[in-house]
């Protein structure tokens, strides 16, 4: 009689979550300052979620003060990202982001006869969402503009992502566990959940009306600057949403403008400007922020 031989149990050695440090890919592109040209990508993709959205336009002062809103919230989401392992600053960091929110709730407006719901910012469907408009906002600007990703890095990133998520103290309940059921989760949210909320839409009016003057500059010079500033901004933001955004919001982008949005990225991810970028001082390349987790190590 033959024997039975029980076969060992396969183990799976895949990590949950990854460190984010000096080493980490998250820390080699967040803070990398080309993040500029991929414009505001992320802000305009939460805003879209009605909940997020609603937040926005019911208790922000992005609308009656753009860059008080941003001094407030990027110093802490950067210190979130580049605390220590070793420093609980960057989960005081990550718990004071989520503090913002605790007052942030109200009721979304009734919509095609659906009766009003309630939401609150750190509903943890919501609150996920914002993380991870900042996760692609990673993977999108350092496959166009830095180089092309292979599926092992974008892994990294994902997995790296979720030890930052993790910095907040919020339900980890919608996160997925890996990057492949992210890429599921990014694409319903693009396709069957997003919206053209009014807060999405004040956030890219620029691109067809023109930017208006920033408070500290004066007429005159806003005046010589705006025909250059804002048909670049218009090209950056434009360009730089998913298509599906362009048309939920009703952006105009033809085939010749895809072109040579796809020439200029292709010129950033060439090696004569990576090669160039790479050996410029590091406080050149970096947010500040970046530049103090890289020193400290």
């Amino acid at each position: 009689m033959t024997e039975l031989v029980q076969q060992p149990e396969q183990v799976d050695n895949t990590p949950d979550a990854l460190p984010l440090g000096p080493q980490s890919l998250v820390w080699r592109w967040f803070g990398d300052n080309r993040m500029y040209l991929i414009g505001p990508r992320p802000a305009v993709l939460q805003n879209m979620l009605a909940e997020l959205g609603q937040g926005v336009y019911d208790h922000s002062t992005f609308f009656a003060d753009t860059a008080e809103r941003l001094r407030r919230t990027i110093p802490p989401i950067f210190n979130t990202v580049y605390g220590s392992e070793d420093d609980p600053s960057g989960s005081a960091a990550g718990t004071q982001v989520r503090d913002f929110h605790h007052h942030v709730k109200g009721d979304l407006p009734a919509v095609g006869g659906a009766e009003p719901r309630r939401y609150h910012a750190l509903d943890p469907d919501t609150y996920f969402w914002a993380h991870a408009t900042f996760v692609e906002q990673i993977l999108y600007f350092a496959d166009t503009f830095v180089k092309r990703l292979t599926d092992a890095e974008r892994e990294q990133v994902y997995l790296e992502s979720k030890t930052w998520y993790r910095r907040y103290g919020v339900s980890e309940r919608p996160m997925p566990a890996t990057y492949a059921e992210f890429e599921q989760y990014w694409d319903h949210m693009m396709n069957d959940v997003l919206v053209a909320h009014p807060s999405a839409r004040y956030g890219v009016g620029y691109v067809t009306k023109g930017f208006p003057k920033p408070k500290a500059v004066h007429p005159l010079a806003w005046r010589l600057v705006a025909p250059v500033f804002n048909p670049a901004a218009a090209f950056l933001t434009t360009g730089g949403l998913p298509p599906r955004a362009r048309t939920l919001l009703g952006l105009p982008w033809t085939d010749r403008q895809e072109r040579r949005y796809q020439r200029f990225a292709a010129f950033w991810r060439s090696r004569p400007v990576n090669w160039v970028w790479d050996h410029l001082p590091l406080r050149l390349r970096y947010s500040g922020y970046a530049v103090q987790g890289f020193t400290r190590g």
